[in-house]
């Protein structure tokens, strides 16, 4: 073997050749080795693939180290070799800045650990050399066929100091033991695990581990890992027998970040080889180990953010505070701890537990007693001080774990307490997703407080704007159903009223103000108030419709009202006379008592939009047992689908309801509407029945 200036010639029709730039990036030498395996496979070179890998590796991994610039691999097969060279375009020593410190030893474990890849390529290697460029300096080296002695090897080549030259290329002898076969070493470096697999480690350190062992002569060996789980060290690979008591073990600790531990133990006779392998094979070893401990700290941290989202939207989906209060406990146990328990603030400030969990449902009743204990060291101490203070804080025996404050837009609601797991404690990854959680679970309670108030708002406001009940009438029957929109967190606008008149008549008053919410409920507000003084005052109705109308014009704020007025008293004989006054209003529908039902009514002009209105009289008498229907918009604009319940299907759903009193009628139209479709009402429904009950 010799060290030359430049690769051989090797011209002819079967050559292939390969050239690529490839950057100073980590993941080079994996793309330098794939480059090669393919010329390999092109030129039928299969027999030299595990040591033209190898060398590959070693030389593109020290480039990238100490280069630090791009390198441009060369590759050239011919029918009896493979010629690869790498180069860069730093300045300075090929020994220094390429490959590493030189080793003027034959000895392999004498060597540095900076300088065993020009080693790994002097003994491989059929020939090996430099190259120097104007932009650069590269090393190559030149695999050839296995001789004729047909072992299936490459020839073995001695062991000498880079850019000495041994003659015949034979084989030089050495001391001790033997050294390990090229194709067998070789193979030790190149076995990769599938970085896919669902845990490829324990294969891959079994295959390393026992190469080794054979190679060094071992009795057995042991590699054992702590992945920090709380599970203490794990025999990773094992091989042969387990080791004798007093034995001399050569222990190679693993190269791994934190939290991961481990070592390697070979139960072997010292030799030349032996340490030197086993700090190599732990060097390969904590690579992939390395690898695989990021491997596994991604996936965690992908499973913690899908954990987060998929927490997220289920504490926004409940507007409830109890429900959402319930609901955290089981989102944390037992993923997140074996306990847990959530404790909101009252306005004095004392805590109370709202929701617990434990994962061993028998022990909820210990749970529930422990954290009402008092005392200087309690957990109930312990929890007003994180609340008090907004810190986290550690829970002692019997129940471990730690406190964490519920804090949401400045306010302090209460705390979130959550039990150690049996097994380990809680690692830094899983304490930052329960202050996360912590923060989500403050953030839902508090949305669902403020929803819960608005919600309470809006039915006290609502309530306002309608009559607590109706009047009770000698000779009339009134009934009224009201349904506000969905969650009944807005104030509608639909109202309804019955009001005394001076003349000791009934005025039934039916609207719909446009719009919802705070500014509809103070237009519904006006016009109700406003109606009630007019009428109070003795005005005739239309002349309170046009005082509406001016009222809503100067200060209604662009919004509109419907109104229906009807007043009603005793007429000729047993019949009701009412006066029906529509303003832009639906007509209602008239029930006969014999049956039929009909629409009756004149249509006006809504007020709020037009200086001036019209708002024509009709005239309805009712017979006993007659009805009159009054209605909003949110009836008859009911929705399934693309169809509308309609003006149609109301007077055909009041027509067999002939004869019933009127809260018969306004319950069964109000249970048709809401079943003519699974939605939830779109539109507030407002119904109110007037009845002559004359026996």
């Amino acid at each position: 073997m010799s060290a030359e200036t430049g690769p051989a010639a090797t011209g002819g029709r079967d050559e292939h050749v390969r050239r690529v730039r490839l950057p100073a990036d980590r993941r080079t030498p994996a793309a330098a080795r794939a480059l090669v395996r393919s010329v390999l496979t092109e030129a039928h070179l299969d027999e030299l693939v595990n040591e033209a890998l190898l060398l590959t590796t070693e030389l593109s991994t020290n480039a990238v180290e100490h280069a630090r610039t791009e390198l441009d691999v060369e590759v050239v097969a011919d029918p009896v070799g493979l010629t690869v060279t790498v180069s860069d375009f730093a300045a300075g020593p090929v020994d220094e800045l390429t490959v590493g410190v030189r080793n003027d030893t034959t000895n392999i474990d004498e060597v540095s650990e900076r300088g065993r890849g020009l080693l790994l390529v002097d003994h491989f290697a059929s020939r090996w050399g430099t190259t120097y460029l104007p932009t650069g300096k590269g090393v190559w080296f030149r695999l050839d066929r296995p001789g004729p002695s047909g072992d299936g090897e490459p020839q073995a080549v001695g062991r000498t100091a880079p850019g000495a030259a041994t003659a015949g290329g034979g084989a030089a002898a050495t001391s001790g033991h033997p050294a390990p076969s090229a194709g067998a070493m070789s193979e030790l470096m190149q076995t990769t695990p599938d970085p896919y697999a669902e845990d490829p480690l324990p294969d891959f350190a079994t295959s390393l581990l026992t190469r080794v062992a054979e190679m060094v002569g071992a009795a057995g060996g042991t590699v054992r890992l702590d992945r920090g789980d709380g599970q203490g060290a794990q025999v990773l690979a094992r091989y042969g027998r387990q080791p004798r008591p007093g034995n001399e073990l050569i222990r190679v600790p693993l190269s791994v970040h934190r939290p991961y531990g481990g070592e390697l133990e070979l139960d072997a006779a010292p030799s030349a080889y032996a340490r030197p392998l086993a700090v190599l094979m732990a060097e390969r070893l904590s690579l992939h180990l390395e690898n695989d401990r990021l491997r596994r700290a991604d996936v965690r941290r992908q499973a913690w953010l899908t954990f987060l989202a998929e927490a997220s939207e289920l504490l926004a989906q409940s507007l409830d505070v109890e429900l959402t209060m319930a609901l955290v406990p089981q989102l944390v146990v037992p993923r997140l701890g074996q306990w847990c328990a959530v404790h909101t603030t009252d306005e004095w400030g004392r805590l109370r537990l709202a929701a617990a969990s434990h994962a061993d449902e028998s022990m909820l009743p210990q749970l529930h007693k422990v954290l009402q204990e008092t005392g200087p060291e309690s957990v109930q101490a312990r929890l007003r001080e994180a609340s008090r203070n907004g810190t986290q804080m550690p829970l002692g025996a019997p129940m471990e774990g730690f406190a964490l404050p519920l804090i949401a837009r400045g306010q302090r609601l209460g705390t979130l307490a959550v039990g150690r797991h049996q097994r380990h404690r809680h690692d830094p990854d899983e304490v930052a997703v329960l202050e996360d959680v912590a923060r989500r679970a403050a953030l839902a309670i508090e949305n669902a407080r403020i929803h819960a108030e608005r919600r309470r708002v809006a039915q006290t406001l609502q309530q306002s704007l309608l009559p607590p009940v109706l009047p009770v009438v000698e000779g009339i029957g009134f009934a009224a159903e009201y349904v506000p929109t969905g969650g009944d967190a807005d104030v509608g606008g639909d109202f309804y009223d019955v009001v005394p008149l001076p003349d000791g008549r009934w005025l039934v008053v039916v609207g719909d103000v446009s719009g919802k919410g705070v500014q509809a409920a103070t237009v519904t507000g006006l016009v109700r108030d406003v109606i009630r003084v007019l009428v109070g005052d003795g005005k005739p109705l239309p002349e309170a419709l046009a005082r509406v109308n001016e009222t809503l014009v100067e200060r209604g704020g662009g919004r509109y009202c419907t109104l229906a007025l009807a007043a009603v008293g005793p007429g000729d004989g047993a019949q009701l006379d009412v006066s029906l006054h529509l303003a832009g209003h639906d007509r209602p529908v008239l029930l006969r008592s014999a049956g039929g039902a009909t629409f009756v009514g004149t249509g006006g002009t809504a007020l709020g939009l037009l200086d001036s209105i019209a708002s024509p009289t009709a005239q309805v008498p009712l017979d006993p047992g007659d009805s009159l229907v009054f209605y909003t918009d949110g009836v008859t604009e009911r929705r399934r689908g693309r169809e509308l319940f309609g003006t149609d299907r109301l007077r055909d759903a009041a027509a067999p309801l002939a004869g019933y009193s009127a809260d018969v009628v306004a319950a069964r139209l109000r249970s048709t509407a809401l079943g003519f479709s699974a939605e939830a009402p779109r539109d507030d429904i407002a119904i109110l029945v007037l009845r002559n009950d004359a026996a």
